[in-house]
């Protein structure tokens, strides 16, 4: 194999032995049952080694140091490092070619679609494989206040600015016994391109009932004359924490002590859960854009009335090549995708961030899809 050199990745061939390791019980430490099976999992038997860089959703940050680090602990020879500029930022990386892969909670648009192919190696271009399911949390800092029912109509208007105070009747109506001050309302929304940003203004435009004016996207605005930008999830959480009053959405693994919106579905209110968030997902097509059927980017339906799903969910994708110009690149994106995508991989996400696993049918998918990346 030749010797490869990219920003996202630098490796040698001496670096990458495809021969299978000969472990022994002589030679090798011991290993519980749960790494044993990881190993398997992400294909250990093979030796890695090398850098492998990404970039992308800040939403998954939390997750991907998991993934890093049990990886990493299978893989001591590899180094892995993910730059969380947020979906926007790792998806124009990913295309640039800087990085192999990119963590992304929005789809590709057509434009990026048709960039991915002469991205990656051959003319299939790019597919999005789900790596993260989190539920987006409404979150709040209203001192006193821990929780409030919100419906989606409310929402889309507090944060288009109609609504402006805490007191407001469309508020109170939905919190009776709540204690609401008069004080004005400051909306803080995600400056950068965000899938995040994209995720809850889908939600606002399928389910308010035309009160959220606006087509989904990752390039949040607004008309609310108090409101205020921050770039990624920890400064949307920061300034939230930081400014009585303010109102807010980001992934829930951040939320942390401030409040939470229980959004109404069907007659009843929702609050966050990762169990919640895995019924929408399971009641959800996949999109018709998609790139073949290799292609795993879901339509999110927002409209149901099933009071056991939270509807303002997303997935979190991890975008990489049907095909990948160097069989070393190609051995590594694949290696730690198979992990982050098995049972061992999703409890490590689970347990650092909330998320919700992946059904085991989608995990076995993922895995099959992943075997049938190319080099060239």
């Amino acid at each position: 194999m030749k010797a490869f050199t990219r920003s996202g990745v630098v490796l040698t061939a001496a670096a990458l032995s495809l021969s299978l390791a000969a472990c022994s019980a002589s030679n090798e430490p011991a290993a519980d049952d749960a790494t044993a099976s990881a190993a398997a999992t992400s294909e250990t038997a093979v030796e890695l080694s090398g850098n492998l860089q990404a970039a992308g959703a800040s939403s998954q940050e939390s997750a991907m140091d998991a993934w890093r680090a049990g990886f990493q602990s299978l893989n001591a020879d590899v180094t892995v490092g993910y730059d969380p500029v947020g979906s926007g930022g790792g998806i124009e990386q990913f295309l640039a070619g800087a990085v192999p892969f990119a963590g992304s909670d929005g789809l590709l648009e057509e434009a990026e679609y048709a960039a991915a192919v002469e991205r990656c190696d051959g003319d299939a271009g790019a597919i999005h494989l789900p790596m993260y399911i989190s539920p987006v949390a409404v979150i709040f800092n209203l001192e006193g206040v821990d929780s409030l029912n919100l419906d989606a109509e409310t929402i889309a208007n507090i944060f288009d600015g109609k609504i402006t105070t805490w007191d407001d009747e469309a508020i109170a109506s939905q919190n009776e016994g709540v204690e609401l001050p008069s004080s004005n309302i400051t909306v803080v929304f995600r400056s950068d391109s965000s899938g995040t940003s994209e995720n809850f203004t889908d939600y606002l435009e399928q389910t308010s009932g035309g009160a959220w004016p606006y087509e989904a996207t990752k390039e949040f605005s607004t008309a609310a004359s108090q409101s205020v930008g921050a770039d990624g999830t920890s400064a949307v959480v920061d300034t939230v924490t930081s400014t009585d009053g303010a109102i807010g959405y980001a992934d829930a693994s951040r939320a942390g002590d401030l409040g939470t919106v229980a959004l109404k579905v069907g007659e009843e209110y929702v609050p966050f859960s990762p169990e919640a968030a895995a019924n929408i997902i399971a009641a959800s097509p996949l999109s018709d854009t998609a790139n073949g059927e290799n292609d795993l980017a879901y339509a999110i339906d927002r409209t149901t009335t099933d009071s056991t799903a939270y509807p303002l969910t997303l997935v979190s994708y991890h975008i990489v090549c049907q095909q990948y110009d160097d069989e070393t690149e190609r051995a590594l994106v694949t290696a730690f995708e198979k992990y982050v995508a098995s049972e061992e991989g999703q409890a490590a996400a689970a347990e650092a961030a909330g998320s919700a696993p992946l059904p085991a049918d989608v995990s076995a998918h993922v895995e099959s899809i992943l075997d049938e990346i190319a080099a060239g």
